[in-house]
């Protein structure tokens, strides 16, 4: 199923940006032109807007063809999504998505899965899957039991006795409203005050985690001028059973563990090795609310790689 274009202005990056505490240049209407050798040319949609558009468009279609129902049913609480990013999306440059039809697999678990496609500009700017589970596919074996109390935990520093980085956010329910208002989703179809509902969408807390790496980053004393990072792809799972208990002012702790650099790590078969992170975002009684893997690569790196073909 082929969606008609969506075309992002330069504002509804900045509404994306500052929703999400996404302070990277790549982004900034600018400080783009700071980013050494930045092939992009100009300010970048963000990749978790693009999530988003997906996300609602994937809830539109479910709904549309009855599949939130079976979902209910056979309690597919997880969603799932596997995106790779091909390309960036540029400011008045319209976006195609397309939506394959559903399959329905039994083996080795029950799963609704669709293959999704975005174009812009004439070249492909993602590719992935969504998924409904009953557990999750990605970093499912992870689990917190003998973690101290977070809540005890100064931000921005290494949980004790572990390997993970703490960012600590607080949810607010406007700057869900303007994360969703600037991917193209419909508001009111999440929050509506006079009819005391507040609904949050999946992708909004995950992209929380871009302000953490940066954060994190930052402490590391990373150039981001002279060595921008760009994402390659997610890997995400969300738990809707713990999503539908959010509301505004819960406290959100993001753990984030980068990875050792590995040869057998890399992009595409390719002599460029990723720089993975896993990051888990846990509530209270350190319920998992999504559990994602993210992979960067130095944009210098794709540069040098492309030159010597």
């Amino acid at each position: 199923m082929s969606i008609e274009p969506f075309t992002f202005e330069q504002i509804h990056i900045e509404v994306a940006r500052n929703a999400s505490d996404d302070f990277n240049l790549f982004h900034d209407k600018h400080k783009w032109l700071q980013i050494t050798h930045n092939p992009f040319k100009g300010p970048i949609v963000l990749g978790y807007q693009l999530n988003t558009l997906i996300e609602y468009q994937m809830r539109l279609y479910r709904e549309a063809h009855h599949e939130d129902k079976v979902i209910a049913e056979n309690n597919l609480r997880i969603s799932n999504y596997q995106i790779t990013f091909v390309n960036a999306v540029r400011p008045r440059t319209p976006v195609y998505l397309d939506i394959k039809k559903t399959l329905i697999n039994t083996i080795p678990i029950l799963t609704l899965g669709n293959r999704i496609a975005m174009k812009s500009d004439g070249k492909t700017v993602l590719l992935g899957f969504k998924k409904e589970t009953q557990s999750p596919l990605f970093l499912a074996a992870t689990t917190f039991d003998h973690l101290p109390d977070l809540n005890e935990v100064a931000d921005l520093t290494i949980i004790p006795n572990t390997d993970f980085f703490l960012k600590r956010k607080f949810l607010n329910n406007g700057s869900v409203k303007n994360f969703l208002s600037g991917s193209f989703a419909e508001q009111s179809d999440y929050f509506d005050e006079l009819a005391h509902i507040a609904h949050y969408p999946e992708i909004f807390p995950c992209s929380l985690t871009s302000g953490a790496l940066l954060e994190k980053a930052q402490l590391e004393n990373h150039d981001f001028k002279l060595n921008p990072m760009v994402y390659t792809s997610h890997e995400i799972s969300i738990d809707r059973q713990y999503l539908n208990q959010l509301k505004n002012n819960d406290t959100l702790h993001i753990l984030v563990k980068q990875l050792p650099n590995s040869s057998d790590n890399t992009l595409n078969h390719s002599n460029i090795m990723l720089r993975t992170y896993q990051c888990y975002g846990l509530l209270k009684n350190n319920d998992v609310l999504f559990r994602m893997t993210m992979n960067l690569v130095p944009l210098k790196e794709i540069i040098n790689n492309l030159a010597r073909k």
